[in-house]
């Protein structure tokens, strides 16, 4: 039961921020229809991009929820990456730490949820195994 509920949990904040990344992709359409871009390709290419992206988080959300492997690789790639960002934004000449507490606080706790979420599948694989055998 407890696999299944962080599991569960895991896929929901997973999810979530698959949705924050779609919520950016239609920030920057409403961008371009407003014309604060400097070039409409790049602008194009980015929202591209990042439509990719959401779609992406999305599908890590749905396969951890339905117990798949590869969707906690993803997401855990997913978080890593979201921490490198919060990094970058709380280092350097225009560092901004309120954002990257904002981008590492949630990236940090998914993390750690996804890693329990594995180490309780890993567990469930190997009861099947011994069962079976």
């Amino acid at each position: 039961m407890r696999m299944n509920l962080v599991a569960r949990v895991a896929a929901a904040l997973v999810g979530l921020e698959g949705l924050a990344v779609l919520a950016l992709v239609v920030w920057q359409i409403a961008a371009m229809i407003g014309g604060d871009t400097d070039s409409l390709a790049s602008a194009i290419a980015l929202a591209v991009l990042t439509l990719v992206g959401a779609a992406a988080v999305l599908a890590f959300a749905v396969a951890i929820w339905r117990g798949l492997s590869w969707g906690r690789s993803g997401a855990i790639v997913t978080q890593v990456l979201i921490l490198a960002v919060a990094l970058g934004a709380a280092t350097g000449a225009y560092a901004e730490p309120a954002v990257a507490g904002a981008l590492a606080a949630p990236a940090l706790v998914i993390l750690v949820l996804l890693v329990i979420a594995v180490r309780d599948a890993g567990r469930a694989a190997r009861d099947r195994d011994d069962a079976s055998a």
